[in-house]
């Protein structure tokens, strides 16, 4: 592989560098090692692509996608993903031999796959990148600030029964249709697998986002909760000094994950939130969800997502529930929105004021 100089010197210069690595000062590049059994979550890795397969596209650090092609040499984050509908896998580099476990760049090993997966595309480990002290380079030393969040901003939590409920549509549309209504607002996503498709979904409805890859971790699986807490306050905290009067936080996967799970049962981001939106696939999810996010003492303003794309499972959920249900048109008009949501805004409006 032809190399050019210092921190050039390590990266070609055709080098393809994953969403998961944005925030990365590329000029910090001072180096690289192969003691990829010391690799942690959120470690730095250059690697050859020999074999494309699940994963057929790399979402970049500039937004978009790149066709893979064997030969590309990629830097992504060493990480732990869950997913049910495709991988799980662990933050493991094999001296050899490693996996794409999800298009945002994540890279480790896959231990189990969705029966619908292709085998996962397939990567050659060249080294670990450090700087110039020698350390390997970690997301986490660019995270934004921690920040405390104030009492005066409303934080609505997202919640959904599982993958592909409906969570992202969910919360986007919430956002915008708060935007619409007045309201000063950004997104948060606190949990994932770092991806550009939710974060690009906030800026297309016009919504200011920062997720958990802002506060240095390329994914949240495995982390400890109270690493997951402090990312919450860094975000949430950042969004209200920038002026957001409310912020809508998305917590990824569905509510018996590892992560939302602990949330749910005892964490300062339950605590701290103001409202919940649950999104669910059919009737029998929003029944589920609503009745676990109640044993957990919260009470789903609304329930939206996939099922509200029909109108008989809406009339199945809402009767189950006895909740409002919102779909997506609802979410993003003031009008439809505002009589289910106006008592959590006007708290809002109140709490603002008396902090200026």
């Amino acid at each position: 592989m032809k190399q050019i100089a210092l921190n050039q010197s390590i990266v070609p210069a055709n080098t393809k560098w994953a969403f998961s690595t944005r925030r990365v000062r590329r000029q910090d590049v001072a180096g690289i090692h192969r003691n990829f059994q010391r690799a942690v979550a959120g470690d730095i890795l250059l690697a050859e692509i020999t074999s494309v397969g699940q994963h057929r596209k790399l979402q970049l650090a500039e937004g978009r996608y790149s066709e893979s092609y064997t030969g590309d040499t990629v830097v992504m984050v060493c990480g732990d993903r869950y997913a049910p509908d495709q991988f799980e896998g662990y933050a493991e580099i094999g001296r050899e031999e490693c996996d794409m476990l999800a298009g945002g760049g994540i890279v480790g090993c896959m231990e189990v796959a969705h029966d619908r997966m292709s085998a996962p595309t397939k990567l050659r480990p060249l080294g670990l990148l450090t700087n110039a002290n020698a350390d390997t380079i970690n997301v986490a030393t660019y995270s934004v600030p921690l920040s405390a969040v104030p009492e005066h901003v409303t934080v609505i939590g997202v919640f959904g029964a599982s993958m592909n409920a409906g969570k992202t549509t969910a919360a986007v549309s919430l956002a915008h249709g708060l935007k619409q209504a007045g309201f000063v607002v950004e997104g948060v996503k606190a949990t994932g697998t770092g991806a550009f498709g939710d974060f690009n979904a906030f800026r297309d409805a016009g919504i200011p986002v920062t997720d958990f890859t802002d506060a240095g971790m390329g994914t949240t699986y495995q982390m400890p909760l109270d690493r997951i807490e402090r990312g919450f306050d860094a975000l949430v905290g950042g969004a209200a000094e920038r002026g957001a009067e409310v912020i809508v936080v998305e917590i990824a996967d569905g509510v018996f994950q590892r992560e939302t799970a602990e949330i749910l049962a005892h964490s300062m981001i339950k605590d701290r939130l103001d409202a919940v939106l649950f999104a669910a696939r059919d009737a029998l999810g929003a029944m589920g969800g609503v009745t676990i996010m109640k044993r957990h003492g919260l009470n789903p303003f609304a329930v939206s997502g996939m099922v509200t794309c029909s109108p008989l499972a809406t009339r199945e959920a809402e009767r189950a529930t006895g909740t409002p249900m919102l779909s997506r048109n609802d979410l993003i008009d003031p009008a439809k929105l505002m009589p289910t949501v106006a008592h959590l805004l006007r708290d809002c409006v109140v709490k603002t004021e008396a902090a200026a």
